[in-house]
Parts: C-alpha cells; structure tokens; sequence
C-alpha cells in the first residue's frame, strides 16, 4: 500500500467489533491506524496480523486523546475515515453506581468522541472532507436496567453524531452506526450465549434468526464511509437484524 493511500483511524480497534473495523478498512485500501487503551502485546498481534498500524490512547484522558492525534497527524496526516469505537460499560443498579463508575463511562463513550474529532476535524476540513462514523448502541435509543451511565453516553454520542453533522456539513459527513446483538467474545460472556438454552431465547427476539457477525457491522461501516452513502450524513443505522425496528 503506497503513502499516499487514504488514511482511516479507528479507536478501540485492535479487538471485537472494532478489529473487524480496521481490518475491513484496510483491506478496502485504507492505510489503517487502530486506537487501543491497553494490552500493547495483543494489540500489536492483531496490528501485524491485518497490517494496522497501533497507537496508545486512553479515551477517557483528553490530554492522551489529543496527543495521539497530535502523533498521528505528524506521521500520517489527515484521516479521511474516522471511526468513534471504543466503548465501556460498567453496569450497576443506578442507586448503586458510584461517580467514578458514572465517569469512566462517559468519559470514554462520550467525551473520548468529542475531543478526537475535534481534534481531528480541523485537518480533515482543510484537507477538502472526510467521513465520521460513531458506533453507537441499540440503549441509546431503548433504555434497560442497570445501565444508566453506558445509555445516557450513546444516547449522547447519537446527538453529538447530528450536531457535528450540521456543524462540519457539507465538507464531513458524520453518521452512527448501531449494532445490535453481534458475535464477540464479550457479548457471549455477558449473556452466556455458550449456553444453548440462553441462545435460543434471544434468537426468538431477532426476525432473522441468528446472531449479527462483526462481518455484518462491518458491511454496513463500508456503506457508510463509501459512495453509496454520499448523500447520507447525521443518520442511524441500525444493524440488529430486526430486532428492535425502530
């Protein structure tokens, strides 16, 4: 790939869903820069596994936010694709949620978006335009329980996606893509999907009969960030295999 290949950049995307991200990113040319928090070693693998290149960054940290764009715009210049990944969840009951609880998860869910791109957002003006796509959560539009801090962030990162779309409108488009239940190692170890019985009770809740793929999340980003879409900007697209329908 030459260095003069467009560039994308996405957060939380050396594992899950995001890794998928990345490497679907690169294989449609991109050169390809994935954001992770912690575990260099396993971030590393999965950078030469897919050809990636791997930065350091804390979401929650503004300061560690902007010093990795400040790196990555030095060394590689303006994205044209930026992915807004990355994402906690720490849940509890609400009277039970502590404030560091309640700050962690905004902090990287929320803020972490908006001082990357607003980092971000001036080079890719001046570089003539660009996409952004924020992947949100189906609780930021359907509340549940225990999990207040992790819906009020998604819900915020939705309107952050349609305020930013006006703001840097019509140079950037800016889109969020929601996934619905997809198959990674966290989603089956929080609603023990391993077990038959639990697998079968969430497929009665989803019209296609089967859990998302990351390949599917990831079909719907080449969408969002190709011209097909060029016409799309401050939407949701839901990929939940229609689940919720709403």
């Amino acid at each position: 790939m030459t260095d003069n290949a467009p560039l994308a950049v996405v957060t939380g995307g050396t594992r899950g869903i995001g890794l998928a991200l990345s490497a679907r990113l690169r294989r449609l040319g991109y050169r390809t820069v994935a954001l992770y928090r912690s575990d260099k070693d396993a971030a590393q693998e999965a950078a030469d596994r897919h050809g990636l290149t791997v930065v350091r960054a804390d979401l929650a940290d503004s300061s560690s936010v902007h010093a990795a764009a400040r790196q990555i715009l030095a060394e590689h210049g303006p994205p044209e694709v930026l992915v807004n990944n990355a994402g906690i969840n720490i849940d509890r009951p609400f009277l039970e949620l502590t404030e560091d609880d309640w700050r962690q998860v905004i902090d990287t869910n929320l803020s972490g978006p908006f001082h990357l791109t607003q980092a971000f957002a001036p080079a890719m003006l001046d570089a003539g335009g660009g996409t952004i796509v924020n992947v949100g959560a189906t609780t930021g539009i359907r509340p549940r329980l225990n999990g207040v801090n992790y819906a009020a962030s998604k819900a915020g990162l939705l309107q952050l996606t349609k305020c930013l779309a006006l703001e840097l409108a019509p140079t950037v488009r800016v889109n969020c893509l929601i996934p619905g239940m997809t198959e990674t190692q966290e989603l089956v170890e929080r609603f023990r999907l391993d077990d038959p019985e639990r697998r079968a009770a969430v497929l009665t809740e989803i019209p296609q009969d089967r859990i998302g793929t990351t390949d599917d999340i990831a079909d719907a980003l080449e969408y969002l960030v190709g011209p097909l879409s060029r016409y799309v900007t401050g939407q949701k697209l839901i990929v939940d295999g229609g689940q919720f329908m709403w």
